[in-house]
Order: structure tokens, then C-alpha cells, then sequence
């Protein structure tokens, strides 16, 4: 199913379930079937939508990007489900669900999963521009790696993925990370004056098992966000959307 976004661009969805919307948003290198597994286990209980991007998928996208456009792809998926619905977002589509919460779009919950901020003890350098100038000359490759890099990812491993399937798919969205390194900001830190205006019940996961530096990130949104809940998911790290089952009791409980 698609819908219109407010400058025209197509947003392609899928929905599941019944009961109150949920929807999805993920992260860098993902489109809507990276959280396909948790919209199977949140189905039971809600309406879980899934959605592209825009710029990934079968959405459409535009020459130009502001955060704003992706707020008001969310805006209409939300007028689209019935007016309200809550969201979940990974990496920095959790932030971009913050973002959106802030800006007071139909709202009604909100759960963030490792928003990648940085931190006084854990600083991230600012690649955006180095990404944009390898993609217009065309070295996916090295957009890629650039971004795992500034992402905290050994250059070892980079290495090893580069010979991986997976290799394939994160050049395929390579066009994206931009977008990704635009909605974290260009110094990684939490938008305090944005998050403060956040009004809804929020819920800020860190992984009990990723590193020390996404942990912080999402203390640090929580701390920013006034009332907002802080869980540990403990024995899960940044790949959890390949374990959805483990989300399901902490968003069913707050969700409902």
C-alpha cells in the first residue's frame, strides 16, 4: 500500500494484526523488512505497520533531503492508520522517532532502541560530508565503510563483510546514510531543546550487551526526554531486530 507524504513523494507500507498502531521505523541500511520479525511478534496485539523510507525500497524519494520530510512521511502514515499511533525506531530511526514525537505529529508512544548519540566520554567524528563526496564520486564502497567506521566497527571486520553478502546490501543503500548521519546530527549529540519538548510516554532501550558507547547515547536520550523510562535489555546489543522475540515483553507492556 502507499501514501502521499506532503511534497508528493510515495511512502510505501504494510500492516499486520489488529489493535493499536505501532509503527516501525528502522535504522541505516534498512528498509521495511529488517523489521518484518517484529511486526510478526507484535501482531498479536496490535496493528504493527512497516514501512520503506523514503529513498529505500519501493518508496519514492527526492533530489534534496531535510529531516523535516521523513517527520512528515511519518505524518502521513500516521493520518493514514487513523490519527494517532505509537512508534518504535531503531539506531537512528530511533532518533528520528524522537524527532517526530517532538514535533507533535499524532504521537501516542514512543520507544527508542539505542538512539546513536555520542557523548562527552564517548565523542563521534562528523563524516557526512566525507560520505556525500565519496558517493558523488561514485565509491559505495567506501561510503560504506566510512560510515561503519565512524559507527565504531573494527577495521578487520569491515574487511571481512566487504567479501559477504551483506556487502551487497549495504551498498545498495549506500545512498541512504546520509539521510542517517543528517537525522543524528552532524555532532551526534542529543537535541535537548527538540527532546524537551517531548510530551508523551517514552521508553529509551539500551542493549545490555553492546558497547559502552550505545549505551550511553541512549541514557543520554532518556536523560533528555522529561519522564522518560530507561530500560536494559540485558544479553542483546544493536542487532536486535534479529531477536524480536526478546522486544515483545517490554513494548507490549508499555505500548498497551
Amino acid at each position: 500500500m502507499n501514501v502521499t507524504s506532503a511534497d508528493g513523494t510515495t511512502i510505501f507500507f504494510q500492516q499486520r494484526g489488529d489493535g493499536p498502531p505501532v509503527i516501525l521505523i528502522g535504522g541505516a541500511f534498512n528498509d521495511r523488512t529488517t523489521v518484518e520479525g517484529l511486526a510478526a511478534v507484535l501482531a498479536g496485539d496490535f496493528t504493527a505497520v512497516t514501512y520503506d523510507r523514503r529513498g529505500r525500497g519501493d518508496s519514492g524519494d527526492t533530489p534534496s533531503y531535510a529531516v523535516e520530510r521523513e517527520i512528515e512521511d511519518l505524518a502521513a502514515l500516521i493520518a493514514q492508520v487513523g490519527g494517532t499511533a505509537s512508534v518504535f525506531g531503531h539506531s537512528s530511526g530511533a532518533v528520528l522517532a524522537l524527532e517526530a514525537a517532538a514535533a507533535g505529529i499524532g504521537i501516542e508512544r514512543v520507544v527508542a532502541y539505542e538512539p546513536p548519540y555520542a557523548t562527552d566520554e564517548h565523542p563521534r567524528a562528523d563524516v557526512v560530508a566525507e560520505v556525500r563526496a565519496q558517493l558523488a564520486a561514485g565509491d559505495r564502497d567506501g561510503a560504506v565503510a566510512t560510515f561503519l567506521r565512524v559507527a565504531g566497527t573494527p577495521a578487520e571486520m569491515i574487511e571481512g563483510m566487504k567479501s559477504a553478502p551483506v556487502w551487497g546490501w549495504f551498498t545498495a543503500l549506500a545512498h541512504t546514510l546520509p539521510y542517517d548521519l543528517t537525522i543524528v546530527g552532524p555532532d551526534a549529540r542529543p537535541r535537548s531543546e527538540k527532546l524537551a519538548r517531548i510530551s508523551v510516554p517514552t521508553l529509551v532501550i539500551g542493549g545490555g550487551a553492546s558497547d559502552e558507547a550505545l549505551q550511553s547515547g541512549a541514557r543520554a536520550a532518556a536523560a533528555a526526554v522529561p519522564g522518560a523510562r530507561h530500560e536494559t535489555l540485558e544479553g542483546q546489543d544493536h542487532g536486535v531486530l534479529q531477536y524480536p522475540e526478546t522486544l515483545k515483553p517490554l513494548l507490549t507492556d508499555f505500548l498497551k
